[in-house]
């Protein structure tokens, strides 16, 4: 069964100057990612530039992750699309291929209603078996999931968790306060990762720990053990990194701070279009925190 508890990384994806995805550098951030203390693998999400790879490229990450991973970490692959038909194709080849749940985001452009998306992720959970972790991230898809959608959700069986990265605290703590048991909230967002464990969440999907993978296990590791003084502080040193990889459209920064850092000796960071690389002025304030972290 899915522990979902502790640092589970967005991965950025490694892309060569065609922008082709680089699978030799994906396997090296792979190992990378584990060999650092990160708890979990989250490939063809928002932060991996899922909205900008094909169905093909989409499945074929996902087996790349599984297959390097080789169950030495839970992957919860992402799986979602604005199309039920779509979502539910990627699902299914998540589930054979093995990983260990699905990350599905909430559909996005077309703003379902809130009967919509219990139909949409009811579908789903009807038709596979994998676990399924919502993803609630409003900023992005045009449509707040409810914390009422989410606990109607929360009943189904295969539906284990959400990915909460609406930013709004009241609605995180209705969920946490009415989830039944054995369904847990984990943070999208690093910088209210600390709040949302301290009511009760169980971990975060990070950005940050693409490029500060062993800090951020650490911090969770301190959250999950209870050393709230210890985790505060670490919040904190690490909140102008949370700030600084989003001063563009993620995961711009988070792959300008790979470049800077050569991260994993891995050279092919570049973007796909429409995705453009950081400003000279943003360059500069990513390097500063890197330094600021000792991780540059």
């Amino acid at each position: 069964m899915l522990k979902l508890e502790g640092s589970f990384v967005a991965l950025i994806t490694p892309m060569k100057k065609d922008r082709s995805i680089d699978e030799e550098s994906v396997r090296k951030f792979v190992d990378f990612q584990i060999e650092q203390g990160t708890h979990g693998l989250v490939p063809c999400g928002t932060t991996g530039e899922s909205a900008t790879m094909t169905h093909d490229e989409h499945k074929r990450m996902i087996d790349i992750v599984i297959d390097q991973a080789n169950g030495r970490v839970p992957i919860i692959a992402g799986t979602g699309s604005n199309s039920t038909k779509e979502a539910l194709n990627l699902t299914k080849h998540a589930e054979n291929a093995g990983a260990d749940a699905a990350l599905i985001i909430s559909p996005y452009y077309n703003k379902p209603t809130q009967r919509g998306l219990i139909h949409h992720f009811t579908t789903l959970a009807n038709e596979t078996n994998i676990p399924i972790v919502l993803y609630n991230v409003p900023s992005r898809t045009g449509r707040n999931v409810e914390a009422s959608t989410t606990l109607e959700l929360a009943k189904h069986k295969n539906v284990v968790a959400i990915k909460e990265a609406s930013g709004n605290v009241g609605q995180i703590m209705n969920i946490i306060a009415g989830a039944p048991s054995g369904f847990v909230v984990v943070s999208g967002d690093d910088s209210l990762t600390y709040s949302i464990c301290a009511l009760g969440g169980t971990g975060v999907i990070s950005v940050a720990a693409n490029v500060a993978p062993k800090l951020l296990s650490s911090f969770m590791n301190n959250l999950i053990q209870g050393n709230y003084e210890k985790a505060r502080k670490e919040h904190f040193n690490l909140l102008p990194l949370f700030k600084v990889l989003f001063v563009e459209t993620n995961p711009g920064p988070c792959k300008r701070a790979a470049q800077l850092m050569k991260l994993a000796g891995i050279e092919n960071w570049h973007l796909r279009s429409p995705l453009v690389e950081t400003t000279t002025e943003n360059t500069k304030k990513i390097e500063n925190v890197l330094k600021q972290l000792n991780l540059l």
